[in-house]
């Protein structure tokens, strides 16, 4: 966990060294280990790269860009806006990392249409994607882990948490508006170019993208009914995987190529090392820890979580620190406790508090490299001058809502 945390040594390298040395010190058999590995939560993975990686090669995310920035008619502001809520429902319905590799470049060629800074517009897409990633269960990896852990299905998470995300992603776009509306300014030429965009131009396979818009609602359908059908997530995402891999006509060895290997086999490993902590005790320790420390008293458990999470994952990695809450919380359920409000308040925590510096998610690692490479870089203290304040509104939001929900 260390070397994970401390990035001195490759994620995905060291969650594997970290499982193979709990295999050779005996802390845990292969089997044992194995049987620790969350598949429902790899498959998920997966599955939805293996899909979104053919749905991309249609053009449709370019086309719903230009569409977005015609349909404002070049007002900075308003393609800000646009920008953010395009980037919030595609991290809801995609994941985020995906979403701003989609969405960032095309907000370059915007900006430079317009002849504006791209920063601001990066820097509130971040915080979209992280936003709109909370609220469902495929919107961002500590949610597909949860849910799974939890048995929690994605229309769970969507009437658990769409209301308070809606609510933080207004908030959020109102403090943009005095953070960055007035300084936002455009000429007429600028906004002509945007008007004079062809978005029809942007779509590459007209026959792929039909397809991928009716997989697209046959999915989000299959994720909200998957309890229902007595299915996991992971059949509905490798499901429309296969589907699109079969009628995609698209090239599968590429597609397949697509697939960040490293991100699953670092779960799988970091799935094992948990279950070593599990095995050892470990985990057990810290659940009596903080039940003792609370009194059992789930409203100060709830809010230890929830402020732990946020602000652990603002300056490290969510998903070991999520790994490793998960035993604990179940550890907590086996005593008799009732967790449900501790799983939202892990999600909340987790996955909002990746807004309170550049390293607290992917998503922004990934959006601030676009934008280094385009010239602009996007530093570590201008992201927290912006994303902290932010996030801890966000969370402040979080808590007011679980104490009137829970």
């Amino acid at each position: 966990m260390a070397a994970i945390i401390s990035e001195k040594v490759n994620r995905t390298v060291a969650a594997l060294s970290g499982a193979i040395l709990m295999v050779l010190t005996g802390i845990l058999t292969l089997d044992k280990g194995l049987e620790h590995v969350d598949f429902n939560t790899i498959g998920v993975l997966i599955g939805m790269m293996l899909f979104v990686s053919v749905i991309k090669n249609s053009g449709l995310f370019e086309y719903i860009a230009i569409w977005t920035a015609k349909k404002t008619k070049g007002d900075p502001w308003k393609i800000m806006i646009y920008f953010m809520i395009v980037t919030a429902v595609l991290s809801a319905v995609l994941d985020n990392v995906t979403t701003v590799l989609l969405i960032g470049p095309m907000t370059i060629v915007v900006t430079q249409l317009l002849g504006v800074n791209p920063i601001p517009f990066l820097m509130t897409q971040i915080l979209a994607s992280n936003i709109g990633g909370t609220s469902t269960l495929i919107g961002d990896p500590p949610n597909i882990m949860i849910g799974s852990a939890a048995g929690l299905s994605f229309l769970d998470f969507l009437t658990h948490l769409g209301p308070v995300v809606i609510v933080i992603l207004t908030v959020t776009i109102i403090c943009f508006k005095f953070i960055y509306g007035n300084k936002l300014v455009v000429d007429d030429a600028a906004r002509e170019t945007i008007m004079n965009l062809d978005e029809k131009k942007s779509i590459q396979d007209r026959s792929l993208l039909k397809k991928s818009i009716i997989m697209i609602i046959f999915t989000l359908v299959g994720f909200v009914f998957h309890s229902n059908l007595g299915i996991e997530s992971c059949v509905v995402a490798i499901t429309s995987a296969v589907i699109m891999l079969l009628i995609g006509k698209q090239d599968v060895d590429e597609i397949f190529a697509s697939i960040e290997w490293s991100t699953i086999f670092f779960f799988v490993g970091l799935f094992i090392v948990v279950g070593g902590l599990v095995e050892s005790g470990v985990i057990g320790s810290l659940a009596e820890l903080i039940i003792n420390a609370t009194e059992g008293h789930i409203v100060a458990t709830t809010m230890i979580i929830l402020w732990l999470s946020a602000i652990i994952s603002a300056f490290l990695d969510n998903i070991p620190f999520v790994a490793t809450l998960i035993p604990l919380i179940l550890t907590m359920q086996a005593s008799g406790i009732d967790v449900t409000p501790l799983w939202w308040a892990t999600s909340l925590g987790a996955c909002l508090g990746g807004n309170g510096s550049l390293i607290g998610a992917s998503a922004n690692v990934v959006l601030a490299g676009v934008s280094e490479k385009h010239g602009h870089p996007i530093t570590f203290g201008y992201f927290i001058k912006i994303g902290f304040p932010l996030m801890i509104l966000s969370v402040i939001i979080s808590t007011a809502y679980l104490l009137i929900v829970f």
